[in-house]
This record gives structure tokens, sequence and C-alpha cells, in this order.
């Protein structure tokens, strides 16, 4: 089943995705936007968001993106990520994944992400990542 708007929290059921509590927010393209609550399942042992789950919460983000522009016999997968986290969230906060794409090629496409604190709109982390577009069938 290709990914589509109407269909991607079907396809998040039982994934990483719906483990950390992520959501979808419809808004205008070309950007994808991805919410996430701070809670103790995504925080590391000093009650902050943990960085990987800032990482993933990126990646999620260009990878949905990077997948809704994709042809249908094509899928894309992270290649290489990386970040800098300048500030903390802490539980009882929501942080929210900007997703822009910076290239869009026939087999890389590459997304700037910033995450944000929707509390007070504070830059969390500055994320790059690069996808790669292979052949895919889907089922």
């Amino acid at each position: 089943m290709r990914l589509n708007k109407n269909n991607i929290r079907e396809r998040v059921k039982d994934t990483m995705m719906e483990t950390l509590k992520m959501s979808f927010v419809e808004n205008d393209e070309p950007t994808i936007e991805v919410i996430m609550p701070v809670g103790r399942h995504n925080c590391q042992t000093m009650d902050v968001l943990h960085g990987g789950a800032t990482i993933s919460l990126a990646e999620t983000a260009a990878g949905v993106g990077s997948n809704l522009l994709c042809k249908e016999d094509e899928g894309c997968f992270g290649i290489q990520i990386s970040a800098n986290h300048i500030s903390s969230a802490k539980i009882g906060e929501t942080v929210r994944a900007i997703g822009t794409p910076v290239h869009i090629g026939r087999s890389t496409h590459v997304w700037d992400v910033e995450v944000i604190s929707d509390t007070d709109k504070r830059l969390i982390s500055k994320i790059s990542v690069t996808n790669f577009v292979v052949p895919y069938r889907r089922k």
C-alpha cells in the first residue's frame, strides 16, 4: 500500500512512531510537521527529551516527506543524519518537527528539520536528513 496523507495514521500503527506518540499535522506541502509529547517514555535520566527520540522525530518527518514525494514504484530510506541539539525540552512539553526539503533529486532527498518547543517556540534541535531513493515494490 502506497504511503499517502490519507493513510499515514494507519501505517504508523504498531511502529516506533506510535510508541513515541508522534502525530502528523496537516499543512501545506512541501513541508512536513510531526508533533510529539515529551514524557517519561522518550526522556533520558535527567527528565529531558532524549536526543535519540529527537532524531527519530526528525527522521520520521523527513522520511514520510520523501516517501510522499516518491513515484509509485519507489521508496526512500535514511542514509545520513546530522543533528545539533541546541536546547532541551522537559516532561510536559510538546515538540514539533518541521521538515523542509532542500534537494529533491532522482536518487537522493535532503531535508532540513527544525525541532521546536510548542510551549515557547524555542529551538531544540537543527537536523539534516539525507534519504536515498530506491526501487521498491510495496505490498
